[in-house]
């Protein structure tokens, strides 16, 4: 169950990873983030960000052009 729906579709990189930051950043650890986009670069930017913070990717999928990730809120950093 995610706990915030942040939009980033139409957004081109880097505003996609950069609105997830700010977002990550004002909820409580354990929560859960779905970000969705369709800028390719959110593909490899998001995941490649996270694996460098306290974050979990929880699941992230690809259809018709759009990408959906959830994540799992770590310590705050």
């Amino acid at each position: 169950m995610v706990d915030i729906t942040l939009d980033a579709t139409g957004l081109r990189c880097p505003m996609p990873l950069l609105k997830a930051k700010l977002q990550l950043g004002s909820m409580a650890a354990g929560q859960q983030l779905e970000v969705l986009a369709t800028d390719p670069g959110s593909a490899r930017d998001i995941p490649a960000w996270l694996a460098h913070t306290s974050h979990t990717l929880v699941s992230r999928d690809e259809s018709e052009g759009g990408y959906r990730f959830v994540i799992r809120v770590g310590g705050q950093e």
